[in-house]
């Protein structure tokens, strides 16, 4: 204005008057009213508004709109007025000090999309910072070794907070595709679970492997669980490796039967699981003219010879009557087994000897089905056995 000396306006001066003017309220606050108090604080806030301003434009430009960073800026000036003391320093310097934290714990609590360490949030910051003022200076983009050097940090750290950085402002998944928006980025995440529809399944399985006996259960575990060989299981229990694979045929073939069929079949065998072979024995009795010959225990290899002798023995001994093998105390029968009933199908029929089968437990009757002896299998007089009748 006409007549009045203009004098220039520099930062020092700006920084000297607020410290003066910080300086005054602390005194007249000391001594005013609670009512004085608080108008005296809105005047020096006013007066400082502009200098919240200035430390909030530096932060522009970073993903946050600078109304929120500028009323951010002015809450962290409150904050310093309120807590000045000025016997601890400058108020300027305090108040620059408070603001500046006050923003960047903004920035490291309030907009960050993916939850990163603070550490990280505050070097990204850096980072950032570091890389505008040497793009600026190098009219390129700065290296991270280049920014490393600069904030003096090891490469690692800010290769590190260059990844974190991407926490920040992640991308959708809501976010279209196309230009149309006939899709969404979600959609291009995951594929289907082909394992879904065995959830009924695993749940079924998971209720029947409770039902088994405590050896059958431990045997699955070990097998399918800790993905044991039969070897390494039969070592630790001191059983031989065939009882285990005998063992493991049996709790496999009751849980497919259990699994296909709506009515739990019936758990036939021991619970010992040291004991290892159970022998064959071989018992005949002749009733009107008929022979049975009843078969107990395991029929493999290990005893088929046994079973061999006996049933060439009975064909013999019943000429010209009938033989029936009673297979139900038989729990297992192995394909050395069969070639046995094979064998003395053969003499039979040599020795024009009319043989059937009787008895033969589920698991049994279906290994002789599926060996094409469902000719010579009958159950108690019935007829002859059929294949996919319940056994």
């Amino acid at each position: 204005m006409p007549g009045r000396e203009q004098v220039p306006v520099t930062a020092d001066s700006v920084l000297e008057d607020l410290d003066v003017a910080a300086l005054a309220y602390a005194e007249r606050a000391a001594v005013a009213t609670h009512a004085e108090r608080g108008a005296l604080r809105d005047e020096l806030t006013r007066r400082c508004l502009p200098f919240a301003g200035r430390l909030a434009r530096r932060y522009r430009g970073r993903g946050e709109s600078f109304e929120d960073i500028e009323q951010v800026a002015r809450l962290g000036l409150v904050k310093a007025i309120d807590r000045y003391d000025p016997e601890r320093g400058s108020f300027t310097a305090y108040a620059m000090i408070t603001i500046s934290g006050e923003i960047k714990r903004h920035f490291r609590d309030k907009t960050w999309g993916v939850h990163v360490p603070r550490r990280l949030q505050d070097l990204s910051l850096e980072v950032g910072h570091a890389s505008m003022v040497l793009t600026s200076t190098l009219s390129r983009a700065p290296t991270p070794g280049e920014v490393a050097e600069r904030l003096n940090v090891p490469l690692e750290a800010v290769l590190e907070a260059m990844e974190s950085a991407a926490g920040y402002s992640p991308a959708s998944l809501n976010a279209p595709v196309t230009m149309d928006g006939a899709g969404e980025f979600g959609d291009l995440i995951g594929d289907p679970d082909g394992a879904l529809e065995m959830v009924d399944d695993r749940l079924t399985v998971a209720e029947l492997l409770l039902l088994l006996p405590a050896r059958e259960r431990q045997l699955i575990a070990m097998r399918f669980y800790g993905n044991r060989t039969q070897a390494e299981i039969a070592a630790e229990l001191g059983v031989s490796q065939m009882h285990v694979s005998r063992l493991l045929t049996r709790v496999l073939y009751w849980l497919r039967q259990a699994m296909l069929s709506d009515v739990r079949p019936r758990w036939e065998y021991g619970t010992d699981l040291r004991a290892d072979h159970q022998d064959v024995t071989i018992s005949l009795q002749r009733v009107a003219g008929v022979l049975t010959v009843a078969v107990s225990g395991e029929v493999d290899r290990d005893s088929a010879a046994r079973l061999r002798m006996g049933l060439r023995e009975a064909v013999s001994e019943a000429r010209p009557d009938r033989v029936i093998v009673d297979l139900s105390a038989v729990s297992l029968i192995d394909a050395a087994g069969v070639a046995v009933l094979l064998d003395a199908a053969s003499a039979a029929a040599v020795a024009e000897v009319p043989l059937s089968l009787s008895g033969a437990q589920p698991y049994v009757a279906r290994v002789l089905g599926m060996s094409g002896m469902s000719g010579l299998l009958a159950r108690d007089g019935a007829g002859p056995w059929e294949p996919g009748r319940d056994g």
